[in-house]
């Protein structure tokens, strides 16, 4: 696939810039009335919700819920108006008029509360992973399902398929400018204990409930999933094995959940993705990397680059983009809204998203509410990545290659 010069050039006074999918950033979002929203779970990742939904005109927060004190009463701090409830059941039936439920609880949390919430005819953004058991994960599709027929829409919080540069990234990956598939990896990195103390015991196993096997999928699930997922969505293929290794490498305060793991995932046409997860450096951080035979795409969540080979054919607007040095190599900067960006005159101030990856994942769910368009991650694609990251875990724990049969993958929507 040839890319049109024309597509990607536009003039800013003396200036040629390119803009590799123009008007790549969503439209914002505007409805005639705010979309009434109900937030379960207002652990760290709830409080991330609430900056982000607090942010968007067309979301009135009118519920918070936590079956914790504390952070209920965070939650009420920071949505301001918004009705606090201990139990999920008791706001369901109570909150009149509230259109959406947004889940944030532990994963080993997600099925009941999606299940109900699902019965009651609310639109369901679920975070990611979707589940911690293949079971869950599957029985959640199944209620998921129906959801189309009744007018609502369900979604699963895997961020990379609405992020914008990842969005942009994609569309090169599946040209003869990225070609050849010939490698891929992707590692998070950041040194942290994911522990957290707290008062009591029943408290503490409550909120360290990443830490127990009992209910956890670890790092492969928690973390990997995410990148997991993004590489399912740009080959359109999900791997037939997986082989994961780790241990505690450097957390050594009695936890059974690995602190440094890799894993490799294995496709039936024989590419290989790699994975490096690790809470005992942060060197790198979290990146994905693919390699093609034309160029290599490097992502880095709120950035991303493309590295074109020396042999690779010239299509004439890579000379016009902004470039970045990385050590011996040159890598094109991916710009979301660059033709926009241009006309302003602020094309590098530009090569950064202007927000977060969670920012857009919701943005899209509440869109795809209001009728705007469809999810970016169904509750199909996210129970597949989500059992491919159980199933990697499932590795890690029993010290032997997992054989991922098709027939888990095989979900409706």
């Amino acid at each position: 696939m040839q890319m049109d010069r024309r597509d990607f050039l536009v003039a800013a006074g003396g200036l040629a810039a390119v803009s590799l999918v123009p008007s790549v950033l969503p439209a914002a979002l505007r409805l005639s009335e705010p979309m009434r929203v109900g937030l379960i779970g207002v652990g760290r990742q709830g409080r991330a919700i609430l900056t982000e939904l607090s942010s968007m005109e067309a979301v009135k927060i009118v519920a918070v819920c936590d079956s914790d004190e504390n952070r209920l009463a965070s939650g009420k701090g920071r949505a301001a108006g918004a009705d606090g409830f201990a139990d999920y059941k008791e706001m369901l039936a109570t909150v009149k008029g509230m259109d959406a439920v947004i889940i944030a609880t532990p994963t080993h949390q997600h099925r009941a509360i999606a299940e109900d919430c699902i019965a009651a005819g609310k639109h369901v953004y679920c975070e990611a992973p979707l589940a911690h058991t293949v079971e869950d994960a599957q029985a959640i599709a199944s209620a998921a399902a129906a959801t189309g027929a009744a007018g609502k829409v369900f979604a699963v919080g895997f961020e990379g398929r609405s992020n914008p540069v990842y969005t942009l990234a994609r569309s090169f990956f599946r040209t003869d400018a990225f070609k050849d598939m010939v490698a891929m990896r992707s590692q998070f990195a950041q040194k942290t204990s994911w522990r957290f103390s707290a008062p009591d015991a029943d408290r503490e196993r409550r909120q360290n409930w990443r830490l127990d096997k009992a209910v956890s999928t670890g790092m492969l699930g928690e973390i990997g999933s995410h990148q997991f997922d993004v590489a399912h969505w740009y080959r359109g293929k999900l791997p037939a094995s997986v082989r994961a290794t780790g241990g505690v490498r450097f957390w050594n305060d009695g936890r059974e959940i690995a602190d440094t793991v890799h894993a490799a995932f294995t496709y039936e046409d024989g590419a290989v993705l790699t994975w490096f997860g690790t809470l005992a450096s942060s060197f790198l951080g979290k990146e994905e990397i693919f390699v093609g035979s034309s160029s290599t795409i490097k992502l880095g969540w709120t950035h991303g680059w493309m590295f074109k080979e020396s042999d690779a054919p010239t299509q004439g607007w890579e000379v016009y983009a902004n470039k970045q040095q990385f050590h011996n190599d040159v890598g094109i900067t991916l710009i979301a809204g660059a033709t926009k960006l241009a006309e302003q005159g602020k094309l590098k101030d530009g090569v950064g998203l202007p927000n977060t990856s969670l920012f857009y994942s919701l943005e899209s769910f509440v869109k795809a509410a209001a009728g705007q368009g469809k999810v970016s991650c169904s509750a199909a694609d996210g129970t597949r990545s989500s059992i491919v990251a159980i199933l990697a875990n499932q590795s890690l724990v029993e010290r032997a290659e997992v054989k991922i049969d098709p027939a888990l993958l095989k979900v409706e929507g």
